[in-house]
């Protein structure tokens, strides 16, 4: 048997078993693999199509996004300059009210060392007074240990007192 030049029995059975296996697959194989072809293909064609309605959902989320965070950095700004200035505030308040509040503590000092102060010229002044009244007495009962000096001191007085009440009128 020569296989390179076959002989017409060889051929025919081959025709046949070909046209046979034909048959078959045109039968039950072909429409199979079409289907599962078709079905394939329009899975794909549905996920690109879902694919490009998902991009234009993400495209729209992400402009979406992108206005949210300018949003957001806005209010964040105006949130920030609301604290600074509240915070400036708070500080300005409390300047003024530790301002006010230290003076009225130097003022309240003020016036107590100033009460102190009269206090003590007071005590000061009696205590003169209470020493001057002492050592003027102890001056007159030395001058006035005898009976002439206790006369002459009595007349001094009286004079002085006589003039004083001339120029008095």
């Amino acid at each position: 048997m020569n296989l390179v030049t076959p002989d017409f029995g060889l051929l025919f059975w081959m025709v046949i078993i070909f046209g046979l296996l034909f048959f078959v697959l045109a039968r039950f194989g072909f429409p199979v693999i079409t289907s599962m072809v078709e079905k394939r293909s329009s899975l794909i064609d549905k996920s690109l199509a879902d694919a490009r309605e998902i991009d234009a959902m993400m495209a729209g989320m992400k402009a979406e996004h992108e206005k949210m965070l300018t949003d957001t950095r806005k209010e964040q700004a105006l949130i920030l300059k609301d604290a600074t200035d509240r915070g400036k505030a708070i500080v300005a308040e409390a300047r003024e009210a530790a301002s006010s509040e230290a003076g009225k503590i130097i003022a309240d000092a003020r016036a107590q060392i100033a009460a102190e102060k009269e206090s003590a010229l007071r005590d000061i002044r009696s205590e003169v007074a209470a020493l001057s009244v002492g050592v003027a007495e102890k001056i007159l009962r030395k001058e006035l240990s005898d009976d002439v000096s206790t006369d002459e001191f009595l007349a001094k007085m009286v004079e002085e007192a006589s003039s004083s009440d001339v120029r008095l009128s």
